[in-house]
């Protein structure tokens, strides 16, 4: 990566093909490895920051000590010092896509309505209950 970063940058053409927004985003996974590639996402270089949204505040406050051996390495992959800094931020979280559910082949019955008598274990104070309420009903 770090040979195809150099051939880009001597390229008299690739300036006009390539921005350094494009280069940084590509360099990003092998500048600082596919663990932390894995928890970082839209990288995007304003002015000579490069600013990168991480998973959550943990992730962010992990990767701040660690801005200076990240510049390094983006500078040697890179093959130039056009980033002079790194901003590390929270980004929104992202919904998984969401995927159907299977249809059940057999339909779906209804429950079985349930007596909230039944829950009264003395048959004469349940069939006291169910009078009471027959006659509060009519």
């Amino acid at each position: 990566m770090e040979r195809a970063a150099r051939i880009v940058k001597k390229n008299k053409y690739s300036s006009k093909l390539f921005s350094d927004d494009d280069v940084a985003r590509a360099i990003w996974p092998a500048a600082v490895g596919n663990a932390i590639a894995a928890h970082t996402s839209r990288v995007k270089l304003v002015r000579a920051t490069l600013v990168v949204e991480v998973e959550d505040l943990i992730w962010q406050k992990q990767l701040f000590p660690l801005t200076g051996q990240i510049l390094g390495r983006l500078h040697r992959v890179m093959g130039s010092d056009v980033i002079q800094d790194i901003e590390f931020r929270m980004g929104v979280p992202r919904r998984q896509p969401m995927r159907a559910q299977a249809r059940q082949s057999a339909p779906v019955q209804a429950p079985a309505v349930v007596d909230e008598a039944d829950a009264i274990r003395d048959p004469v104070l349940k069939k006291v209950y169910q009078l009471s309420r027959k006659k509060a009903s009519a």
